[in-house]
């Protein structure tokens, strides 16, 4: 028997995503940038791994924490909101976590917002003591409410949440919120977050010790390298040797540049990678300062 999650020892690894729905694709995508491919089943539920040992599970978004928790996979790609909500109900249980965060993938952002009415005004937590709040995520709210030291009823809701106040349902809503348009449309308005969400890679509390340890390290390199380069550039220019330290400075979010001598001692071409935007006003900050030559490169692929 595997030591992790009390399922059988495997020598491939296995991703619960979703079938489909927004996370879907983004999901799909970031692996195959990974170098993943796979051979999808007939029922589509299942993808086998063709480049690397690592298979696909195609599974609804709220199912992916409990196949983490009984081992049936290794890793999911699941919204933040959705793994806490187990672990929230896990502690309000007295039971201990089963998985954790492994990376924020940056991608499925979203909000878990208390809303109110909008002619209402929002005077802080207090104001909620002993009014009905309908929600789909009651382990978040509940742990909330305790450390705000509110009292109130919660109306567990598995859909439709922002037309429980009209319907007399509730008093307020906690629910997701990405653009705000639908509390809008229901004479809503948010008043605090709870939770800021987005897709992450969650998996197991502890380390494989089979097979799968040396996969996870591959695959988690790889994807650290992916994310990192999402908005990495390759800066190229020329500059004179005593510019440097003053360009430098114009470029905090870059890696140690690399120096090339080009015109006796005193021009120098530097290449630098830099993770944030690469804007014109950078550009004309750099050109400004005494860079020449300006080029910005995309980088395709990088592994520390």
């Amino acid at each position: 028997m595997s030591p992790v999650n009390g399922g059988a020892t495997r020598d491939r690894l296995r991703i619960a995503i979703q079938k489909s729905g927004r996370l879907s694709e983004p999901a799909r995508a970031l692996l195959a940038s990974c170098g993943l491919s796979w051979r999808e089943s007939r029922d589509k539920l299942f993808c086998y791994g063709e480049t690397l040992p690592v298979d696909l599970l195609l599974v609804r978004d709220d199912d992916i924490p409990g196949l983490l928790a009984d081992g049936v996979c290794d890793y999911g790609i699941v919204g933040r909101n959705v793994l806490e909500e187990q672990a929230a109900d896990r502690a309000l249980r007295g039971l201990p976590a089963v998985s954790k965060e492994v990376r924020p993938l940056g991608f499925g952002g979203c909000r878990l917002d208390i809303a109110i009415p909008e002619a209402q005004a929002w005077d802080g937590p207090q104001q909620l003591q002993g009014t009905r709040i309908a929600t789909s995520y009651p382990g978040l709210l509940q742990r909330w409410l305790d450390v705000e030291g509110v009292q109130a009823t919660i109306v567990n809701l598995s859909g439709s949440v922002e037309i429980a106040p009209r319907l007399g349902q509730a008093d307020v809503i906690c629910d997701l919120v990405s653009s705000g348009a639908t509390l809008t449309a229901n004479q809503l308005k948010p008043a605090v977050t709870l939770l800021r969400s987005e897709a992450v890679l969650a998996g197991p509390m502890r380390a494989f010790t089979d097979a799968r340890g040396e996969l996870a390290a591959l695959l988690l390199r790889r994807l650290d390298g992916v994310l990192r380069l999402r908005d990495s550039r390759l800066l190229m220019f020329q500059s004179s040797r005593a510019g440097v330290p003053a360009l430098l400075k114009l470029l905090p979010d870059a890696e140690p540049p690399t120096l090339l001598q080009v015109d006796g001692a005193e021009t120098v071409a530097l290449q630098v990678l830099c993770h944030g935007e690469m804007t014109w006003q950078r550009l004309e900050d750099l050109k400004h300062a005494g860079a020449a030559g300006l080029m910005v490169l995309p980088v395709e692929r990088m592994l520390a």
